[in-house]
């Protein structure tokens, strides 16, 4: 009797034994995956010389751009993230990796989109590498904005503005009565009635722009225009009429620039614009330039031409954006070729085999669903 005891009770911590083991085993294993895995720093890579068209200055002078959905930690949730391992969705895990590549990049620009702890961390954080910075935080309830960060030491910022694409809302309004529509119906997400023209422009993107001077080795001029454009694919009316808006905005600002300091600036336009190669707000956007083909979606007129930094180097990527539920395509830097400055190196981007991207993002090695893109330019 005693003896059965015995042996029942030896079996019984037995497996109490080994099952601990299985667990220390286990929080060791997922705590070394976690201490091992480490942000990827990606690399500039040369643009090779055939594709380029112009011949440098012989001093070499050249600036990096750096463009970057950093995801809000507002949208950072399991539910949205249910691919991600839960201790790489955390504050105190992404912040500190989204320095570490942005410090690694060592932009002369940074255009981040979703930045939001801007006042509470980004803003100390960044400039501690001797960038300085402006913002635009979202309209409405929005937590998140644009951020445009540049080396003060190299850059001096001249003039700003701010685009707020709610503006289209607002002048649709009935100049007689000025009043806001009453939002009715609305649809699954909330977002009012879809069938009412100011609800449906009214989405709380923006966008902002910097015109720049270099302060070495001579007195060159930049537009920087960083903007985050309307997600939403069903409603691609509204991003187009985004899109249209920002180059109008952008060829007033280049117009105001140019007269004021008596200069041809270049011009950038960074951001996170939601759309696809090839869809309607992709060719809007790209029409005026060399490399466009003529298109009945875009017979409107562009007001500057443009082409994308990666069609014009490389081609475009597979992806910036990476996740189970979507993987393509949606962040872009559009320079106007003629106008003073030419990409010589571009920001490599992994292929869709790299293990790095198992899962989908955000993960212990990519601290957002997107990918950062970038491009150095020549003065030429």
């Amino acid at each position: 009797m005693f003896s059965v005891c015995f042996i029942k009770l030896g079996l019984l911590i037995s497996m109490l034994i080994m099952c601990s083991k299985i667990c220390v085993t286990s929080m060791s294993t997922g705590k070394a995956a976690a201490a091992a895995a480490i942000p990827v720093y990606p690399k500039f890579v040369p643009v090779e010389q055939k594709e380029i068209t112009s011949v440098t200055k012989s001093d070499g002078f050249t600036f990096r751009l750096v463009s970057y959905n950093i995801l809000a930690q507002a949208y950072v949730k399991s539910s949205v993230f249910p691919h991600s391992p839960s201790p790489c969705l955390k504050w105190k895990a992404r912040s500190p990796a989204v320095l570490d590549v942005l410090r690694s990049l060592d932009a002369d620009i940074l255009c981040l989109q979703e930045l939001d702890e801007y006042d509470s961390f980004y803003k100390e954080k960044i400039e501690q590498n001797d960038y300085s910075s402006i913002y635009i935080k979202r309209s409405g309830k929005k937590l998140d904005g644009c951020g445009i960060f540049y080396k003060h030491n190299k850059l001096e910022l001249v003039i700003e503005e701010t685009i707020d694409y709610n503006d289209l809302a607002e002048s649709i309004l009935d100049d007689a009565s000025r009043e806001e529509p009453k939002e009715k119906a609305s649809d699954t997400n909330n977002r009012g009635d879809p069938n009412d023209p100011y609800v449906r422009l009214k989405r709380d993107c923006v966008g902002i722009m910097a015109a720049f001077k270099f302060k070495y080795p001579y007195q060159h001029y930049v537009i920087v225009t960083n903007t985050h454009i309307y997600w939403d694919p069903e409603w691609a009316d509204v991003k187009l009429a985004q899109a249209k808006y920002l180059l109008s905005r952008v060829a007033q600002f280049q117009k105001m620039v140019s007269d004021k300091f008596e200069c041809t600036p270049s011009v950038l336009i960074a951001g996170d614009f939601n759309s696809v190669p090839g869809d309607k707000v992709y060719q809007y956007l790209v029409s005026g330039g060399p490399m466009s083909e003529p298109s009945s979606e875009c017979s409107d007129d562009v007001p500057m031409p443009l082409c994308s930094v990666y069609a014009y180097t490389r081609g475009e990527p597979q992806f910036t954006n990476y996740t189970p539920g979507f993987t393509g395509t949606l962040d872009y830097i559009l320079f106007s070729p003629s106008e003073g400055i030419e990409p010589v190196s571009y920001l490599e981007l992994p292929d869709a085999e790299s293990p790095d991207l198992k899962g989908g993002l955000p993960n212990y090695c990519y601290p957002s669903d997107h990918l950062p893109i970038g491009a150095e330019f020549a003065v030429v």
